[in-house]
C-alpha cells in the first residue's frame, strides 16, 4: 500500500480537495489528505499525505508557510480577491516607498479578522455559505504571526508583489485588503503562489501529470516532514518492542527535546518527547 508525502504544485482552478481526489484515484488509496488549504485561484506548494502518512497531516497544517502575492491597490471586492464582485474603486497615488513603509505595521504578532468568504465556522455554519446568501456576520479577530513581509516589486501603477512568511490561519487576501485600508485606497489580491509549506519548497513540487506518470515513486517518506528534528536510533530489540507497545524507554544520555525515533531496521517508528532521560511517544507512525 502506498505511504508517504507527495508535494504537488497545485494548478489554478483546482481546490485542494480536487487534488486529493485526483491522487486518491491515481494511487488507489482512500487515505489521502492535504497539509493546508489553498484557494482555487492560488497555485503552488500543496503537501499531500497518502496512506499511513495521513497521521502527519496535523503537523503540516500547523507549520509556517511562505507566499508570493499580487496585491492590486484601488480595488475592493467582496471576496478580497479578484474572483469576487468589485465593491469600490479608488484612485491610486501611493508610491513604492509608501507601500513599503505601510508593511511595517503588519509584521510580527497581529490581529486579523477572517474574511466572510472563508471556511471558518460561526454558529456551526461556514462563513462562505452565509456570504453566498448575502449575509454578513460579526467575526472576532484572530491572532496570527507574520514572520517576514517584504515588497518584491512594483509591477505597474496599481499592482505590487509581496513575499510573506506567516503562521497557520493567515489569510493573504485579508492581509492585502488590510494593507489597502492602511494606505487609504483599498486593495485586493490578484495572484497568489505558495512557495513553501511544512518545510517543502516549490523546487520539490511536482505536477499532477507527473503523479499520473510516475505514481508512488514520487512519494517522499513520512519522516521527511520532521527532518528538522534530531534522530534517535533504538539500540535493542527490547526497547523497540516497548516503543511499539506504546511504552516509554529510558536513555539518560539523551537531552530533553523532541526526536524522530527509528527502529533497529531504520524504520521510522514515532515522534517522542525526551525529558529527564525518558522518551515518551507522542505520535506513532508504524509502517508509514
Amino acid at each position: 500500500m502506498p505511504n508517504g508525502i507527495v508535494i504537488i504544485n497545485k494548478p489554478a482552478g483546482w481546490t485542494s480537495m480536487d487534488v486529493c481526489a485526483k491522487i486518491r484515484g491515481i494511487l488507489h488509496e482512500k487515505r489521502v489528505g492535504h497539509g493546508g488549504t489553498l484557494d482555487p485561484m492560488a497555485t503552488g506548494v500543496l503537501p499531500v499525505f497518502v496512506g499511513q502518512a495521513t497521521r502527519a497531516v496535523e503537523f503540516a497544517e500547523n507549520s509556517r508557510k511562505e507566499y508570493v502575492a499580487g496585491m492590486r491597490l484601488g480595488q475592493i471586492t467582496d471576496t478580497q480577491d479578484v474572483t469576487g464582485e468589485t465593491l469600490e474603486t479608488h484612485p491610486v497615488t501611493v508610491t513604492y516607498e509608501q507601500v513599503e513603509a505601510a508593511l511595517a505595521q503588519f509584521r510580527g504578532d497581529i490581529q486579523q479578522i477572517p474574511p466572510m468568504y472563508s471556511a471558518v465556522k460561526i454558529g456551526g455554519q461556514k462563513l462562505y455559505d452565509l456570504a453566498r446568501k448575502g449575509k454578513e456576520v460579526e467575526r472576532k479577530p484572530r491572532s496570527i504571526t507574520i514572520y517576514e513581509l517584504e515588497l518584491l516589486e512594483q509591477v505597474n501603477e496599481t499592482d505590487f508583489r509581496l513575499r510573506c512568511v506567516c503562521s497557520k490561519g493567515t489569510y493573504i487576501r485579508t492581509l492585502c485588503h488590510d494593507i489597502g485600508q492602511a494606505l487609504g485606497c483599498g486593495a485586493t489580491l490578484y495572484a497568489l503562489q505558495r512557495t513553501m509549506a511544512a518545510g517543502y519548497t516549490l523546487a520539490q513540487a511536482v505536477t499532477l501529470e507527473d503523479v499520473q506518470e510516475k505514481a508512488e515513486t514520487l512519494l517522499q517518506p513520512t519522516d521527511s516532514l520532521f527532518s528538522h528534528l534530531p534522530a534517535y536510533h533504538i539500540s535493542s530489540n527490547g526497547k523497540e518492542k516497548r516503543v511499539r507497545n506504546g511504552n516509554p524507554i529510558t536513555d539518560e544520555a539523551v537531552a530533553d527535546g523532541t526526536y524522530r525515533v527509528y527502529g533497529q531496521n531504520d524504520a521510522f517508528l514515532c515522534l517522542s518527547q525526551a525529558k529527564g532521560g525518558v522518551l515518551t511517544s507522542t505520535k506513532n507512525f508504524f509502517g508509514a
